[in-house]
């Protein structure tokens, strides 16, 4: 099994190759976090690692011991308690905290001179009529809804930007999620929720199913360790050949692999006997569905949280 970790850091090392910044938008920019959880730290290591100098970010926690790991790792990292220091220097400022610590983490934000600046926000289900409200109505505003694989670099991010975005914003927030694997640009705000059911809480969906083959597998008398190296290398493999065969369809890699009354047929028909497909399909629409509750949700609270301020 070693030719299985071979070959996923080789694939690593391909993705950072491809992803260098120092040609890229970000090279001559400084980039502030607000905000040092699991999503920012990967995004900050991911733009280290493709060659941005850390002394150009900056970022603000109010955890001390946040920040001291970060400034561990990354000696001239710029690191401070301080949102609005942060928010000053960059030009290019990334929210990432969760939605209801958001107006508490952007207070003060208004005052601010947010002229040629690019906000990107990971705080998902808010809005950019928030996110503005937070800043100022007509500042540059590109919400993400990156996922957990971004942690080790293959990330898929959803994109979307506002109509003040120009395109030198839009290939910032692209170059920033590409050091942490790919994203992709929707053209509503709408299909944000989509994004975050397919990509954002997609990995769940996967893990699930390979629980399910490892679980098969063991009853069937495999070792836990085989079965669990053999499920995954598999989905890496299948993923890995639907990637680089866009020019066949995901029905057709489907059918290549399917003998007709082989093992596989007898597998796949099982699978579609007991409505697998309309199971997923109606897994994704209740994900978007409790997506748009949560939208709600979270910009009712920030509405409020806005107006409280506004009367103290």
């Amino acid at each position: 099994m070693i030719k299985t970790h071979q070959a996923v850091n080789t694939q690593a090392a391909d993705h950072q190759a491809a992803n260098d910044v120092t040609d890229s938008p970000l090279q001559d920019l400084t980039i502030g976090f607000i905000g040092a959880g699991n999503m920012a730290t990967s995004i900050i290591c991911g733009l280290v690692s493709s060659g941005l100098s850390a002394d150009k970010i900056f970022v603000s926690n109010p955890s001390p011991d946040k920040l001291n790991a970060l400034a561990k790792r990354f000696e001239t990292l710029n690191t401070s308690r301080d949102n609005q220091w942060v928010a000053k220097q960059a030009d290019v400022l990334v929210i990432a905290v969760k939605p209801q610590k958001i107006a508490q983490a952007c207070a003060g934000f208004t005052t601010l001179d947010w002229d040629n600046k690019c906000v990107i926000s990971v705080a998902a289900g808010v809005t950019c009529n928030s996110l503005q409200q937070l800043t100022r109505p007509q500042v540059a505003i590109i919400r993400s809804m990156p996922n957990t694989p971004a942690t080790i670099g293959y990330g898929a991010t959803g994109l979307f930007a506002n109509t003040y975005a120009r395109q030198i914003d839009k290939g910032i927030a692209e170059a920033v999620f590409n050091c942490v694997g790919s994203s992709i640009w929707v053209e509503k705000e709408s299909l944000m929720d989509v994004i975050t059911a397919i990509s954002g809480s997609g990995p769940a969906h996967y893990f699930l199913y390979l629980e399910s083959v490892i679980e098969a597998a063991i009853r069937h008398g495999l070792d836990p360790d085989i079965a669990r190296q053999l499920a995954t290398q598999t989905a890496l493999g299948a993923a890995a050949l639907a990637q680089q065969n866009t020019n066949i369809e995901i029905q057709q890699l489907r059918h290549n692999v399917t003998s007709p009354g082989g093992t596989t047929a007898a597998a796949v028909e099982v699978l579609i006997e007991k409505a697998l497909p309309q199971t997923i399909a109606d897994a994704i629409t209740a994900s978007v569905n409790r997506g748009q509750q949560l939208a709600k949700i979270a910009e009712s609270d920030l509405n409020a949280q806005l107006k409280s301020t506004k009367s103290s």
